[in-house]
This record gives structure tokens, C-alpha cells and sequence, in this order.
């Protein structure tokens, strides 16, 4: 095999990964979770960069020619110096892509107003990705952030959907809309996030978009494949989904099918272990 690698801190790149079978199903693919250090989000720098180099470094070694951060933090934090420091050490003919950068390109495309909200971990808001990226290709969108701690928690925990995730989830909603009121289109900057989404329309003025990334990323990446030959001919096609995860495989095949939309059977991956010898 030679698969797409899928990685995230945790559960919310299943969202990510949904998107890519639908739309692209041929392929196979492989998908990590580092949900025994999880979440990332509130983590330095060097930390998510050490983390996320090591899953990296074991999807190369499971042979995939293409590998998609499908986290927002990882892909703040460490994809650029993954991809300038240390791809060509690793595997020169392989290729690491991210999630900001594709939802940069089109998320000004969404906004009458010109102005947009971003609801973001910790992490991807410190690291001000969204804000370079965006004025890249939109330069006149005015870009609010708003770090949303509580809500990966909430949602990794099964808490989301309860009453009390409301007052979290309201706060920051109401934050951001009073630092802008024009704002009319929100990212939802977190794969975790789209699990919310019902609750934060209900809480949102009507004439406010939200925009997940799973559909923009799965889009990125038939265009990309489409690009690059050189890539996509070295995929095999036999339709398999395989799933890691760093910590229990019992608890994360039971909250997948949350983020997948369909059961999985998980296998453990000792990384600590594996990058002690």
C-alpha cells in the first residue's frame, strides 16, 4: 500500500478524512491520532513540532507519499518547518500539506461584508497563521480571531450536545460578534469544530455563515492530485481505510464513529516507545 496519511492530535481529522473518502474513495488511506498526547491546542511550539514530526516520520515509514496535518494546530505550528527542515532528510519525493492554507485561499469568497470570524484553539490563534495566510490572497477582509479553549475538551469528553456546553460555547460566540458586529462569514478553524455546528447557528444571527474545512481541504486535495502526477500515480487504489490512535483503541473506535459517521476498528501505536529505541 501506499496511502494518503491522514494525522491529527485526536478525533477531529476523522471530519477531515469523511470529506476526502467521499469525495475521493479510490484511494487508500491511513490515519493517526495522537490522542494520548492530546489536544495540542493549548501546547508550545516546540512541543507540537516534536509531536508532530514523529507522526510524520511513521507515516513516511508506512510508505505515504502524501500526508494531509489535518489540524489546524499542527499545521500553524510545525508544517513549514517540517516541510523546509526536515522532508527532504526524511523522504524527498514525499510531500506534507496542511489545512490553513487551502481554507485561506477561498474563505474571503464567503464574505460580503468583507469581514470574517475565526473560532480557533489556542494554539492556531497565538500562531496568527490565519491572519498571514488570509491577507495573502484577500488582502481588503478585515479578520477577527477568538481562541475557544474549553470546546476539543467538551467535545472529546461527549459533553458538547449537553446544556451546559451552551455557556462556553455562547461566550465566545458573543466575544467575537461584539469585537466585530460586521462580521458575516465564521470559520470554524478546528476539525473538532463542525461536531458544533448545530449549536453555534442556533446561537448566531441568521445572516452569519459558518464554514467548515472538510469540504475545502477534500477540494484542495483532488486539485492538488489532479496537479501533481507525480504524486498521485504512487497511490494505490483499494478503497482501505486503516486507523491508529497513541492511546486506547477501545475508546477511540468508540468515539470515531462521532467524527467518521461510521464504526472503526483501530490499532494501537506505542510512539514513545517506538522513537526511544
Amino acid at each position: 500500500m501506499s496511502p494518503i496519511g491522514v494525522f491529527d492530535s485526536g478525533y477531529g481529522g476523522l471530519t477531515v478524512l469523511r470529506a476526502l473518502v467521499d469525495r475521493l474513495p479510490q484511494y487508500d488511506y491511513l490515519y493517526l491520532g495522537d490522542n494520548a498526547r492530546a489536544p495540542y491546542g493549548t501546547r508550545s511550539f516546540e512541543a507540537v513540532y516534536r509531536y508532530t514530526l514523529e507522526c510524520v516520520e511513521w507515516l513516511l515509514s508506512q510508505q505515504c507519499p502524501l500526508i494531509i496535518l489535518a489540524c489546524n494546530t499542527a499545521s500553524a505550528k510545525a508544517l513549514r518547518t517540517i516541510q523546509q527542515k526536515n522532508l527532504k532528510r526524511l523522504n524527498g519525493s514525499a510531500r506534507v500539506l496542511g489545512v490553513i492554507r487551502p481554507t485561506a485561499e477561498v474563505i474571503g469568497n464567503f464574505s460580503k461584508t468583507k469581514h470574517i470570524g475565526i473560532l480557533a484553539t489556542t494554539g492556531t490563534v497565538k500562531s496568527e497563521s490565519y491572519l498571514l495566510e488570509i491577507e495573502k490572497f484577500f488582502p481588503g477582509v478585515a479578520v477577527m480571531q477568538e481562541a475557544c479553549p474549553m470546546w476539543v475538551p467538551l467535545i472529546e469528553n461527549g459533553e458538547h450536545t449537553d446544556d451546559g456546553a451552551d455557556y462556553f460555547i455562547s461566550k465566545h460566540l458573543n466575544n467575537i460578534i461584539d469585537k466585530q458586529p460586521q462580521i458575516d462569514t465564521i470559520l470554524l478553524a478546528c476539525t473538532h469544530y463542525p461536531l458544533l455546528k448545530d449549536k453555534i447557528s442556533s446561537l448566531l444571527p441568521e445572516h452569519v455563515a459558518i464554514v467548515s474545512q472538510a469540504d475545502i481541504v477534500a477540494e484542495s486535495t483532488s486539485d492538488y492530485l489532479q496537479r501533481h502526477a507525480e504524486i498521485e500515480t504512487t497511490l494505490s487504489r483499494l478503497g482501505k481505510r486503516i486507523f491508529y490512535t497513541t492511546d486506547s483503541t477501545k475508546d477511540f473506535d468508540e468515539h470515531s464513529s462521532i467524527f467518521f459517521g461510521e464504526s472503526v476498528s483501530s490499532r494501537h501505536l506505542d510512539l514513545q516507545r517506538l522513537f526511544m529505541k
